[in-house]
């Protein structure tokens, strides 16, 4: 199984774009953090106040001004055409997984229901398998679960486990309903709405891929 990603751990943050991320997202990342901007999430970057390394995507979503300034601050661009297979968001992720073991996605919520959909599911594609992926969207937070990951949040905060791509078999600690070693199927709604009984439970899994999400 593989464990929680370490403090030694290389983290890349994905901006995303939709609705902007918070302050207290921006406020939450980990010290002078690595940035890829998914083609609007350019704009968010630097409205934030970030220096972004790398922004991917067809760029139809970037302001002129926000991309003349990525260039002159030497952000590379890498420039999608517009009719393409994947989405800005998972152009992005191909990149970030390939420098980091972790990845935080920030932004991308609001906006079309379709993007949002996309945006959540690419999270737990078998393409990055190896990385520790979450999202933090409109105040909550979504974690891909391989293996084991503990869920940073308090006593009485709400979990909700969703199996993507086919039945997931789950053991849980610290959930006011738990699970041991039980396969939660994809298309139920068996896993919304759990709630942590201790701080920090973990949600471990042996075969499929579990989506925690904890608005």
């Amino acid at each position: 199984m593989r464990p929680d990603p370490g403090t030694g751990s290389a983290v890349v943050t994905v901006v995303a774009g939709g609705n902007p991320p918070t302050p207290a997202e921006i406020a939450r990342l980990p010290a002078n953090p690595v940035i890829v901007a998914a083609d609007a999430g350019l704009n968010h970057a630097l409205a934030a106040g970030l220096t972004v390394a790398v922004a991917v995507g067809d760029m139809d979503s970037v302001a002129t001004e926000a991309l003349s300034a990525a260039e002159r601050a030497g952000t590379r661009i890498e420039h999608h055409p517009m009719d393409k297979d994947r989405t800005d968001l998972e152009l992005a992720l191909e990149l970030a997984t390939r420098l980091a073991d972790r990845v935080i996605v920030i932004g991308g919520g609001g906006g079309r229901l379709d993007h949002l959909i996309g945006n959540l599911v690419v999270l737990a594609s078998p393409t990055w398998a190896g990385v520790a992926i979450e999202a933090w969207q409109d105040g909550a937070r979504a974690l891909v679960v391989r293996g084991q990951r503990t869920l940073e949040v308090e006593p009485g905060a709400t979990v909700s486990l969703f199996a993507l791509g086919g039945p997931a078999r789950v053991t849980t600690t610290g959930l006011i309903w738990p699970l041991d070693n039980e396969v939660l199927e994809p298309l139920t709604s068996r896993g919304v709405s759990n709630r942590a009984t201790t701080s920090c439970p973990t949600v471990s899994v042996t075969e499929g891929v579990i989506l925690a999400v904890m608005p």
